[in-house]
């Protein structure tokens, strides 16, 4: 592997956008090729965003020698195929979350990368920000004391047009694309949970509309999180601590500042940044130089926890997709 780490991108949405523009802001990253569905969609990105090699199929853009590292950017129902196409092909993979649609899907993509003995990350860019990193080691180190209570919700009104998120076969509904972010903070915080309680509205095409869930820890904590892709939610974190309460408001997932709220005073910590997405890809640059296969943040085991959870949500829903067995 050259000193910087060559990265190729599966996919050209407005997700593998985001990712391109992050790596300009990394010295050691370099963004040098791009696959597509189609060499026209291949060539708009590269011009776009100056990337030099162009591939009309994800198989091309596996295939070049070029190639360290792989982010896949295709929406989650896709993650697996595109997820082990690189793996196979020897690429190192960082995936968009939710690392698949399943359980079963999840643990695929994590035996193939671990049996090629690759580095293969859900890409859960909150947990890298600054002001998270901040968040997670100050409640490490015991100075806020026990975690008492997490709750936080992402609620985004998804118009009928987008015909992604309300399609069954696509696995649409809120869950996979939103719900995701408050479950995995919670798993963050306070690991599995021992009882999950939920509910949820259906669309009229049968994918979740809105969701509450409930998850209690054997020490006590809990966690109250919620979804919506028919109205607009506060979009906030908080958690409640025996010293105060932690407070990320609206939009807490990309949050540059957060609240320190006691009887007496209200701190504000600013922790500005441009992107977001350069933290995690620095992150696992480090991992893959290093030698890791795994991360110690996102981890995989983790990952396919909150996988777990999730089959777990849909069934008290009675919630399938049609690919599924």
């Amino acid at each position: 592997m050259s000193k910087k780490t060559r990265w190729g991108i599966i996919s050209t949405g407005r997700i593998a956008r985001k990712f391109a523009k992050a790596t300009k802001l990394l010295p050691d990253a370099e963004l040098v090729a791009v696959g597509s569905r189609t060499q026209e969609a291949a060539d708009a990105f590269g011009k776009e965003l100056d990337v030099p090699r162009c591939h009309a199929s994800y198989e091309a853009l596996v295939a070049d020698g070029e190639v360290d590292a792989v982010y896949v950017a295709t929406p989650h129902p896709f993650h697996l195929p595109n997820t082990v196409l690189a793996l196979q092909a020897g690429k190192h993979v960082l995936c968009e979350k939710p690392l698949a649609v399943n359980a079963g899907e999840a643990a695929e993509m994590i035996r193939v990368a671990r049996a090629q003995g690759l580095f293969l990350m859900e890409a859960m860019w909150t947990r890298f920000l600054p002001v998270w990193v901040d968040i997670k080691a100050r409640l490490d180190s015991g100075e806020f004391g026990e975690i008492a209570c997490v709750q936080a919700n992402f609620g985004v009104p998804m118009s009928p047009d987008e015909a992604r998120i309300h399609e069954p076969g696509l696995a649409g509904g809120g869950l996979l694309d939103l719900g995701v972010y408050p479950i995995s903070l919670a798993s963050w915080l306070l690991g599995k949970p021992a009882k999950v309680s939920s509910w949820a509205t259906m669309t009229p095409t049968h994918v979740d509309e809105r969701a509450a869930m409930l998850f209690t820890y054997a020490g006590g904590s809990f966690a109250l999180l919620s979804s919506a892709i028919d109205v607009w939610t506060t979009c906030e974190a908080e958690i409640v601590t025996e010293k105060g309460c932690i407070r990320a408001k609206r939009l807490w997932h990309e949050a540059q500042s957060y609240e320190i709220v006691t009887p007496d005073e209200t701190n504000v910590v600013t922790k500005p940044f441009e992107n977001g997405f350069q933290f995690q890809i620095s992150h696992s640059m480090n991992r893959i130089r290093s030698g890791q296969t795994e991360s110690d943040v996102m981890s995989l085991d983790e990952s396919l926890q909150i996988m777990k959870t999730m089959d777990g949500l849909r069934a008290e829903w009675g919630l399938t997709y049609p690919f599924e067995s």
